[in-house]
């Protein structure tokens, strides 16, 4: 299981993983809204506080674990780690490795104990100040129960980096399923209480999910440390300060991380307004958010992770042409697996919606219909981003966050307060900036690699842009055929309808794509060949 994998199957396994880490994560969020959220005649006013306070109170730990850790630590320490290890100077790799989980887990325990000391003005005065006052008691004693997360997840994040950056991909892709499981525990059983040999130490409720989220972390800890099996790592309790790597990750990190908190600090911001929009709203929004992100993760963060270690290896063996080459390849793959995606996403919303929130939520539904183009938009952001972070360079993409995050945050003001949009005004801001941020990455990127959208890369955009429109176009006479309807109480009833429109629809997207002679197309029908038409063992009928 632990054994290097090429980009394209790396790229199929992290892919598969999120799927079903996202179809687990859709059922954990099924489980709690059908525990916690009112039947739909209730309205949005019946919404219970509960599942505002548990969104609410993940806010800080998430951004602390965004600016310490997170998608900073592995653009910033593979493209190093990977100088040593190609050039077969392990024992500094191995250094560097040690030194970083040591200096993490140093580093977010401090931020741990921090969270659960404030907690209560930190949710008072910044997450939700519009929170009733029993959903602020809630959010608080969640959030100091899930403050461990970020110590936990760091040192999972630098092991789990530590086997991208080998091309060990198979635990790295267990661990997110993992943590979803220890979720749904905590959703099933411990909101139950927790009872051992008739004492009853945990009396139940809600806040059986937070410490289901605890064990999660934990759990996925110990998947992601199974995974350093038979790499030789050499673990020492050490900070390597004089190891110049150690320095240069050191170096690259603070960029990142602003970065990344800045990505974090928009969502702060967003819960802040999204709490004074009435009781639900947080829920609703972040639900919708959820979803928006599941396509983003299967496409944008699965290919990029997988393609990662090999750019930076082109760059490290001074290859700029193979290093060119296949970032355009991956970018056009990216760009023709999400368009469809994102097309087919809008017209379907209101089943998307039903498959976390039984009957389906009006409002749900329309945030992610103008979430749509944030879809396509985030998912090309994750290629276009490493394309700078290969080259070590964090500070670009952080120069051109500065001016894309504060512009949302304006939007997100103006658009949901001042012209009474709501959480729509939300959502909108978020897709405006994704189109502008990637704009500017890709003029960066032209100047900076010079032919690398060349007449042939935009011509391929123009065809799979039509191949979307009729695929756009079948989906919305598919719905004319099968309606989501409010009799669609099950996720039996509604599935299958939902698989035959999106079925469909990618069938024609994909007919159209042959016919206008794309190639990302074509491993895709030679599959489908080698399924229908080679027998089992392995010679064609």
């Amino acid at each position: 299981m632990n054994q290097r994998l090429t980009v394209k199957l790396a790229a199929s396994l992290l892919a598969g993983s999120m799927l079903l880490s996202s179809l687990l994560g859709f059922w954990r969020d099924r489980l709690l809204n059908a525990a916690y959220m009112p039947n739909k005649e209730a309205g949005l006013a019946g919404y219970v506080v509960g599942l505002d306070a548990y969104t609410a109170a993940f806010m800080v730990p998430d951004f602390m674990f965004a600016i310490l850790v997170s998608g900073a630590l592995s653009v910033t320490f593979i493209p190093v780690f990977n100088e040593r290890w190609t050039k077969g100077n392990k024992q500094s790799a191995w250094q560097i490795s040690s030194s970083m989980i040591n200096f993490m887990a140093l580093t977010t325990l401090a931020a741990s104990v921090l969270i659960i000391i404030f907690a209560d003005p930190l949710m008072r005065y910044f997450i939700a100040p519009g929170m009733s006052e029993s959903g602020h008691a809630l959010a608080v004693s969640m959030m100091r129960v899930i403050a461990v997360n970020p110590f936990i997840f760091a040192i999972a994040a630098v092991i789990a980096s530590i086997q991208q950056a080998v091309g060990r991909f198979t635990f790295y892709a267990l661990a997110p399923m993992i943590y979803n499981i220890g979720i749904i525990i905590g959703t099933v059983w411990f909101t139950n209480g927790i009872n051992i040999f008739g004492w009853q130490i945990f009396e139940g409720g809600i806040m059986g999910v937070a410490l289901g989220v605890v064990l999660g972390s934990v759990m996925q800890l110990i998947v992601s440390a199974v995974g350093l099996v038979g790499l030789g790592f050499d673990y020492e309790f050490k900070l390597h300060w004089r190891n110049r790597g150690f320095r240069k990750v050191l170096s690259l990190l603070p960029a990142r991380s602003v970065d990344q908190g800045m990505d974090y600090a928009v969502s702060l911001v967003e819960v802040n307004l999204a709490s004074r929009l009435g009781d639900g709203v947080i829920r609703a929004y972040q639900q919708a958010l959820t979803l928006h992100m599941m396509p983003i993760n299967l496409i944008g963060v699965a290919v990029s992770n997988a393609a990662f270690p090999q750019l930076t290896e082109h760059l490290g063996n001074n290859r700029q042409d193979l290093f060119q080459k296949d970032l355009r390849q991956l970018l056009r793959v990216i760009i023709w697996m999400a368009l469809p995606v994102s097309v087919i996403t809008f017209f379907t919303r209101g089943y998307v919606v039903h498959f976390i929130r039984n009957t389906g939520d009006p409002m749900m539904a329309g945030i992610l219909g103008c979430l749509v183009v944030a879809i396509l938009f985030r998912t090309i952001y994750h290629m276009a981003a490493r394309a700078f972070y290969a080259q070590q360079d964090t500070k670009t993409p952080l120069n051109i966050s500065f001016a894309a995050i504060g512009l949302n945050v304006v939007l997100a003001i103006v658009l949901s307060m001042v012209l009474k949009m709501g959480a729509y005004g939300l959502a909108w801001a978020q897709s405006t900036v994704a189109v502008i941020e990637v704009v500017i990455l890709f003029v960066v990127l032209e100047k900076r690699i010079p032919h690398l959208f060349d007449t042939s890369f935009v011509v391929a955009i123009l065809r799979m842009i039509m191949a979307s429109t009729v695929a756009g176009i079948v989906c919305y006479l598919m719905l004319q055929v099968l309606p989501f309807r409010e009799s669609d109480s099950s996720f039996f009833s509604a599935f299958p309808k939902f698989m035959i429109i999106a079925g469909v629809s990618f069938l024609a997207y994909g007919l159209m794509s042959r016919m206008l002679k794309l190639p990302e197309v074509e491993p895709i029908i030679k599959q489908v060949n080698k399924f229908l038409f080679v027998r089992l063992d392995g010679k064609r009928r």
